[in-house]
């Protein structure tokens, strides 16, 4: 993989750019914006004691994973094919990603629900039994600790997974608020499933290669929902979400049952393998933040285009952690002065992390906070933070990346259609 000097290739360049980014997401991330690597640390870091490895590891290395440090856990970057073909791949046929890093848990007792509202803006308690909903943790100061999926199982159970990356402070962040109202004679206990990998299968042709391999109709399962069912005769927790912006299924399923179920879903020509690089390409085409680049501490949902994570039920009270800031910003939005926004940039290279981006006439007034190049739009795509008043679609912008100049333009996310499985 060396990207010296003197190789400088495109597909070389797109993925020092995806690890990169990768690492910003991997920093340590309380309270702090994440720094990129100044060298490939990718190259020769697979073997590094000091990382854990998933159920699938000697099997990504049989496929020809390049695999890099990422929280904490050995990842596969990319296999065989580019990041430009994986990411093609996923919008067109079905992709299977290992994100086992991620921290899988739940909340289980007769007081579980109203824990989990103290610590998340979101009306789980509104939710069916079997749905779930993006939300977010928030801080003392209404600032994201980390954005997540909730899933309401039941009344006595919610599943939650957090990103790997924040799993030490999320834990403890968990546990300091579950300490204070256990205390109060409260009933709930935090269970992590450290027994469970975790597979996201996603595209267009996922539901058709998963849906021989189960005795339930995948048609009725919309996109939120979660059951418990068995795939290929494992027995799996199945939940119609990803991030991807495609169709498809995030697969919760023992350890030992991982390798078998990858090979058999690999069986269909339709599937493949698709490593983390690919990951950040389609969560960036789909509008979807990256915490740590896009989302921390310092940003809240408001100022992060995620006013709709707030339960209306929840509004008025807003009991959860950091709630009454995050009040008073829904009751006077002026006091919220920037606004995460997506951007469409001109020829050249491509906006990263920490570009700024400036008025039409050379003033500053925000920073790229994601950026790349799309595989499928093939054009050069970001999204950043800036203030209110150049926030609509439409504006005339510039971003400046070492030190140079590229026209771009205020754009509706997200920039590649999504196609979520929801009813008619």
């Amino acid at each position: 993989l060396g990207l010296s000097r003197h190789r400088r290739t495109p597909r070389a360049m797109a993925l020092r750019h995806a690890a990169q980014r990768l690492a910003q997401r991997a920093a340590p991330l309380a309270g702090q914006a994440a720094r990129p690597l100044l060298i490939p640390f990718y190259r020769h870091m697979a073997s590094d004691a000091n990382l854990l490895k998933t159920a699938l590891y000697d099997f990504h290395l049989e496929m020809g994973g390049k695999m890099v440090p990422f929280a904490g856990h050995s990842m596969p970057i990319q296999y065989k094919d580019s990041i430009m073909e994986a990411t093609q791949h996923c919008r067109s046929k079905a992709s299977i990603f290992d994100v086992s890093h991620m921290l899988g848990s739940s909340m289980r007792g007769k007081d579980a629900i109203e824990f989990v509202e103290s610590i998340v803006v979101g009306d789980i308690r509104g939710l069916k039994n079997g749905t779930g909903t993006l939300s977010v943790v928030t801080n003392d100061k209404g600032g994201i600790i980390d954005d997540t999926v909730v899933t309401k199982v039941n009344d006595e159970d919610v599943y939650i997974v957090l990103n790997g990356a924040c799993s030490e402070k999320d834990q403890a962040h968990i546990n300091k608020h579950l300490k204070a109202f256990k205390a109060k004679g409260k009933d709930c206990e935090f269970i992590v499933h450290g027994d469970r990998s975790l597979l996201a299968f996603q595209g267009p042709k996922a539901v058709d290669v998963l849906q021989p391999l189960t005795d339930i109709d995948l048609g009725k399962l919309y996109f939120g929902m979660f059951t418990e069912t068995s795939i290929a005769g494992k027995p799996v927790w199945l939940t119609r979400t990803g991030y991807t912006g495609e169709d498809g299924f995030e697969i919760s399923l023992k350890k030992t049952d991982t390798v078998a179920l990858t090979k058999k879903l690999l069986e269909n020509p339709d599937a493949r393998m698709c490593g983390l690089g690919a990951r950040d390409s389609l969560r960036l085409e789909a509008g979807l933040c990256l915490y740590g680049n896009d989302l921390n501490e310092e940003i809240g949902p408001i100022q992060a285009g995620l006013t709709w994570t707030i339960g209306k039920s929840r509004r008025e009270k807003c009991d959860f952690v950091g709630g009454d800031v995050i009040k008073a910003q829904l009751a006077d939005p002026k006091t919220v002065t920037k606004r995460r926004i997506g951007l469409k940039v001109g020829k050249g290279a491509p906006a990263r992390a920490g570009s700024k981006i400036l008025s039409s006439d050379g003033v500053e007034v925000g920073e790229v906070t994601s950026g790349g190049f799309s595989p499928v739009l093939q054009e050069n795509i970001a999204m950043g933070y800036v203030l209110k008043s150049h926030a609509k679609a439409g504006t005339e912008l510039q971003v400046e990346t070492r030190g140079r100049k590229s026209e771009a333009v205020a754009t509706k996310m997200p920039f590649v259609p999504c196609h979520y499985h929801r009813p008619a």
